[in-house]
Parts: structure tokens; C-alpha cells; sequence
């Protein structure tokens, strides 16, 4: 992972079963993990309600299967100010990102959920990975790890 003078824009990003079961979490800062559990399980409920929330009617029907739920809500923590960001699979497995409190461009966080979509994907393609375990894989680890990296250097040019 590259070096940064400040600590990277990502702080969290997580992998979430359809049984809002945690199958993945990962913090890139050196605040107490629960915090970012904490955050996770509490962004849950926001994607409920979005997911469970009637379609609109004029909506168009690439709109309504976008899997990008946008940010979710802000997490206001004793040492910084965190913004969520939510997308949903197919198979309902959730992916959130945690993001420094800073306005990221919806089409980065969108490019950046594709791509952890498809490393997850990639992942469980396994026949020897279950979907309903905690991903335990070195190799999705590092590849999220990676991802988050190359990520970090198109958020950084938009913080201040």
C-alpha cells in the first residue's frame, strides 16, 4: 500500500451477507474496529429502508436495477467525521464503504463498488467458498486492499 502524509480517504469497507450477516470487514485506520462494526450495522438499516421503499413510477427501468445506493448518512464519531455509501448485489449481499467526510464524486464511489463487486465476485466463484461464512481469503484481503489503494489516489485529488 502506498504511503500517504495523511491518512487515506477510505476508512472501512465491508462486505455484508443477505442475512445481515458481517462476511467482511476492513478498517484502514487505527481507530477501535468496533467503531467502524459499529457504523456498518447502523448504515444496515438505511439500506432496508431504501431496498424496502416503494419504486417510483416515472423512474426508468435501468434506474430502478442500479445496485448504487448513494450515500447512505453521515457517522459522526468522537475523532472524525465519516461519510457511508451503500450498493447492493443481486443476491442481496451488501457492500459499504466509509468514507473521510469530504464530497467524493458519485461516479468514483460507483466505479469503486463495481470493481469490489467483481472481486467479490471473483471470490466466491470458488467452489470452496461458502457464501453464508466470513470471506477468510488472503487473496480477496490483499485484492480489496489493492482496489482501496488505487482508489485513494482518485479521492485524494478531491479532499482539501
Amino acid at each position: 500500500m502506498a504511503v500517504y502524509k495523511r491518512p487515506i480517504p477510505v476508512a472501512c469497507v465491508a462486505v455484508v451477507g443477505k442475512m445481515s450477516n458481517p462476511l467482511f470487514i476492513k478498517s484502514f485506520r487505527d481507530d477501535d474496529p468496533l467503531t467502524f462494526h459499529y457504523i456498518v450495522h447502523t448504515s444496515l438499516d438505511v439500506v432496508e429502508e431504501r431496498v424496502s421503499a416503494p419504486k417510483k413510477t416515472n423512474v426508468t427501468a435501468a434506474a430502478q436495477q442500479d445496485m448504487y445506493l448513494g450515500l447512505l448518512c453521515p457517522a459522526l464519531c468522537a475523532k472524525q467525521d465519516y461519510r457511508v455509501y451503500g450498493y447492493l448485489t443481486n443476491t442481496k449481499v451488501k457492500f459499504i464503504l466509509v468514507l473521510e467526510d469530504f464530497e467524493a464524486k458519485d461516479a468514483d464511489v460507483r466505479s469503486f463498488f463495481r470493481q469490489l463487486h467483481s472481486v467479490y465476485t471473483d471470490t466466491v466463484s470458488n467452489p470452496f467458498c461458502s457464501t453464508l461464512s466470513p470471506l477468510s481469503s488472503k487473496k480477496f484481503e490483499k485484492d480489496v486492499s489493492q482496489l482501496v489503494d488505487a482508489q485513494c489516489r482518485i479521492f485524494d485529488v478531491y479532499r482539501t
